[in-house]
C-alpha cells in the first residue's frame, strides 16, 4: 500500500496487482458466452469518455439523478445529520458528491475509486474547492473488497453510492455488495444510491447507443486496456459495439461483437471467435421500487425515504442500518 500526504489530501493506494486482472480476463474470455469484467472500463481513458457519456442528451441517468439529488438536499441533510464521514463508491470527477459536501459538511469525505490518476486528480479538485474538509481517496477495488486500509473516525457513517452503478451487479451479487456495505456504515450508517428504473425499451436503447459513437468508444476501450495493461493482442476495429434492452431480464446488456473470425492471442493463449461472437461486457439492471427495496432489505438495510423525479424516471434511496440484527 502506498500513501501520498499532501497538506489537503491523504491518497491510499490499494489497487490490485495486474495478476489478478489477468487472471479474471483469462477466466471470462474462456467461458461461454465469453465474458469481461466492466471494472476494466475505468482506467484514465475510460473515466473520461464516461465522463463524456453523462453529458449526451439520450443519458438521462445523470442529470434526473443529478436534478433529484439537488431538488431534496435539505432532506438529505437532515437524515444524515451534522459531522458524518461521507464515503463515495465509483467517486469518478467527484461532480456528483460535490453539492452533497456542500451541504452536508461531512467531517471526512472518502472516494473510493478504481482509477488510480482520475481518483488523485479529482480528490485535488475537492480539496481546492473545499479547503476545510479531511479527504482520504482511495484507490480500491471496491466491488471486491471494502476493507479500508485505514481507521474511520468514530462518528456516522453515510455510503454516497450515485450513478445506478448496483445496476451493474448481478441481483444476488448486489444483495452480497450492500452487505459489505451495511457492514462498513455499521449500525446507525446509512447509504445514499441510484437507483435506474424500468422503462421503455426506445429510451433504454438511445441511452446506450448514443448517436456521437461515445459509448462505443467507452466500450471499446476495455480492449485497448486490456492490450496496453495486460498484453492482450486484440485488433479493436474488429469488434463492434452493441447494446440493448433485455426487457425478460430486466437489463440492458453491453457486448462487443466480432465483425470477422479472428484469433486473438494472450499470455500463451490463442482465443478463437467466430463472426457474430461476443463478449459480453456489462449489465445493467433497471428495477421497480419494489424490487430494490427487497434487494436491500435481504441485505438488512432498511428502506427509510425514496425520491424520484416526476416520470419516475430514476429514483435515489436513502437506506439506514438499524440498531437490531446482525452486522
Amino acid at each position: 500500500m502506498t500513501v501520498v500526504a499532501s497538506q489537503r489530501v491523504r491518497f491510499y493506494d490499494t489497487q490490485p496487482p495486474a495478476a489478478g486482472l489477468c487472471s479474471e480476463v483469462i477466466r471470462g474470455l474462456g467461458r461461454r458466452p465469453r465474458t469481461l469484467p466492466p471494472k476494466l472500463f475505468y482506467d484514465e481513458r475510460g473515466s473520461v469518455l464516461f465522463n463524456a457519456i453523462c453529458e449526451l442528451p439520450e443519458y438521462y441517468l445523470t442529470r434526473t439523478e443529478t436534478a433529484i439529488i439537488e431538488r431534496n438536499l435539505d432532506e438529505i441533510a437532515a437524515l444524515a445529520g451534522p459531522d458524518c464521514v461521507l464515503l463515495e463508491l465509483g467517486s469518478g470527477s467527484g461532480r456528483k458528491a460535490r453539492p452533497v459536501i456542500e451541504r452536508l459538511q461531512p467531517r471526512t469525505y472518502v472516494p473510493l475509486d478504481i482509477s488510480r490518476e482520475h481518483l488523485l486528480a479529482a480528490s485535488t479538485e475537492v480539496a481546492d474547492e473545499f479547503p476545510w474538509l479531511e479527504i482520504r481517496a482511495t484507490c480500491i477495488d471496491y466491488t471486491t473488497d471494502l476493507i479500508l486500509p485505514f481507521i474511520l473516525p468514530a462518528c456516522r457513517r453515510v455510503a454516497f453510492f450515485p450513478g445506478s452503478t448496483i445496476g451493474n451487479f448481478e441481483p444476488h451479487d448486489a444483495t452480497r455488495f450492500l452487505e459489505s456495505i451495511r457492514r462498513m456504515v455499521g449500525v446507525g450508517g446509512a447509504i445514499i444510491i441510484g437507483v435506474d428504473t424500468k422503462k421503455e425499451a426506445h429510451m433504454l436503447d438511445a441511452a446506450y447507443n448514443d448517436s456521437c459513437g461515445i459509448t462505443a468508444e467507452f466500450n471499446k476501450n476495455i480492449l485497448h486496456r486490456i492490450n496496453r495493461d495486460l498484453g492482450a493482442k486484440f485488433i479493436c476495429d474488429q469488434f463492434e459495439h452493441d447494446a440493448f434492452y433485455n426487457e425478460p431480464r430486466g437489463r440492458v446488456e453491453m457486448h462487443l461483437v466480432s465483425t470477422v473470425h479472428q484469433v486473438v492471442g494472450f499470455k500463451n493463449i490463442r482465443f478463437v471467435f467466430e463472426k457474430g461472437e461476443t463478449i459480453h461486457t456489462e449489465n445493467s439492471y433497471k428495477y421497480t421500487t419494489d424490487e430494490f427495496v427487497a434487494i436491500a432489505t435481504a441485505a438488512g438495510f432498511s428502506s427509510s425515504r425514496i425520491w424520484s423525479d416526476d416520470a419516475n424516471k430514476f429514483s435515489v434511496h436513502y437506506l439506514t442500518v438499524p440498531h437490531t440484527g446482525a452486522i
